[in-house]
């Protein structure tokens, strides 16, 4: 379980969106974090008020020599990590065959593997603690999925399936993982962080095409308050119990309900054809 006597927060991704958000609140609390961005100037601004409470650095999550600066510095200064924030990452729209390999890779690097390099350099610090909180920011993407984000779904895909074995792992070290699965917020996600490909195939100008158009349309008006959203994860964290995921938002929770019944569906209408796989008992 996390410390919850003045806990230290170590928050990735914090220039825009729930990891501002998020680093704002838990100072806000009278709590002490590690508030990092791949531009420190990008979040001076949340640490200085609150003096030797908060640290500001630079940290991209597929530098391993950041990676291991930020948790040396954040282990002298505070003396522990408390919570671990994987909130670093971003989308990129494209149909398969329209994903660009470099764009591809580089998006599995910061979402995938950034967050395992920076989880495997606090897990030593939270086991010699003997408690601690992972909370990994994945999205509803990481249960559903859409044309033009097939990559994206990807990355999420892969938060969710480690995250899952991580929390059985570390379970008896007193450490606890918690999967955040948002839907559409009015973060920058849709907007200046996305990433598209250039190419684009007509052939997919109803599906794929129709929904890059739409995710542009949809930026700024989404019903997701990055505020609340910011709220609701401290909530997850200081309960006696955190639930292995927290889906965020009516559509989040739409969504998620609606992709259990598909699959139920398929399972329930083939149970005969999958059952008849095994050999014959007896």
């Amino acid at each position: 379980m996390m410390n919850r006597d003045n806990p230290v927060w170590l928050i990735t991704g914090c220039s825009t969106g729930f990891g501002r958000e998020l680093a704002k609140l838990v100072l806000a609390r009278g709590w002490r974090a590690v508030v990092t961005a791949r531009d420190a100037s990008k979040v001076k601004d949340i640490a200085e008020p609150h003096g030797e409470r908060a640290l500001a650095l630079p940290l991209d999550v597929t530098n391993l020599a950041q990676i291991e600066d930020v948790v040396a510095k954040a282990t002298q200064h505070f003396g522990r990590i408390d919570a671990l924030v994987n909130n670093a990452g971003y989308g990129y729209l494209a149909a398969i065959e329209e994903g660009e390999d470099h764009e591809v890779r580089s998006m599995f690097e910061t979402n995938v593997f950034g967050l395992v390099d920076i989880t495997k350099a606090v897990l030593p610090v939270m086991r010699e603690q003997r408690g601690g909180l992972i909370v990994n920011v994945s999205s509803i993407g990481g249960i559903t999925s859409f044309a033009a984000t097939g990559y994206y779904h990807a990355t999420k895909y892969a938060v969710e399936g480690l995250s899952e074995s991580l929390a059985i792992e570390v379970k008896p070290l007193g450490i606890n993982v918690l999967i955040v699965e948002p839907g559409p917020f009015r973060t920058n996600w849709a907007g200046p962080s996305i990433k598209q490909s250039a190419t684009v195939i007509d052939d997919y100008a109803a599906t794929a095409g129709e929904r890059r158009k739409q995710t542009e349309a949809r930026s700024g008006k989404q019903a997701g308050d990055p505020v609340r959203a910011a709220q609701a994860i401290i909530d997850a964290a200081l309960a006696d119990q955190p639930p292995l995921r927290l889906l965020l938002g009516q559509t989040a929770l739409e969504l998620a309900r609606k992709k259990l019944d598909f699959m139920r569906g398929d399972f329930d209408a083939w149970e005969a054809t999958t059952v008849g796989a095994d050999y014959p008992a007896g």
